[in-house]
């Protein structure tokens, strides 16, 4: 499909950290017209007191704020969609939290992508980048909760070797008929 196929809907991305959702999504939104690139994770930053973030043992809260992000992520999808964009949403989204968050956002179509390297190529890309996106979470832990907990909803890539513009090649050519979301 070409990208001036792509109308007014959803793609949501998502991954482990440094699986390639930021520089995949942007790719993707400056190929589409009338395109938004929503980082998630931007809702979480937002939060300057009070803030917990995820860790393999979360907290009510932390999960509660997780639930936060989520939910504003969907709303702001939802009105940028009614606006008459394509929004490229983006952000670490597993386990049972793909599935609420897909069920939240309302506008269709959605098509969910989920970025999955092998776990040696995102140790190889985050000893590679200017920052640290694993503290209390290895590479391997997170791997596992996103290939053992996480829905196999929507097209999964194995980016393992690709460039990010091949990443971008392929989501457009298979998204469409491989990664809708009812």
């Amino acid at each position: 499909m070409a990208p001036e196929d792509f109308g007014a809907g959803v793609v949501l991305i998502t991954g482990i950290q440094a699986a390639g959702k930021s520089t995949v999504a942007q790719l993707l939104a400056e190929r589409l017209p009338n395109s938004v690139h929503l980082r998630g994770d931007v809702f979480r930053t937002m939060i300057v007191n009070g803030r917990e973030d995820m860790t393999p043992d979360a907290t009510d809260e932390a999960t509660r704020q997780l639930r936060l992000r989520h939910h504003l992520t969907a709303q702001s999808c939802d009105q940028y969609t009614a606006a008459g964009f394509t929004v490229i949403a983006q952000d670490v989204v597993l386990g049972e939290h793909l599935t609420e968050l897909a069920g939240t956002i309302k506008s269709r179509p959605l098509l969910l992508v989920v970025l999955a390297p092998q776990p040696e190529e995102i140790g190889t890309r985050e000893a590679g980048r200017g920052k640290v996106a694993y503290d209390e979470w290895s590479v391997r832990a997170l791997d596992e909760v996103l290939h053992r907990d996480t829905p196999r909803l929507g097209l999964w890539l194995d980016t393992t070797g690709q460039t990010p513009e091949q990443t971008v090649e392929e989501i457009l050519r298979r998204a469409p008929g491989e990664a809708a979301v009812s």
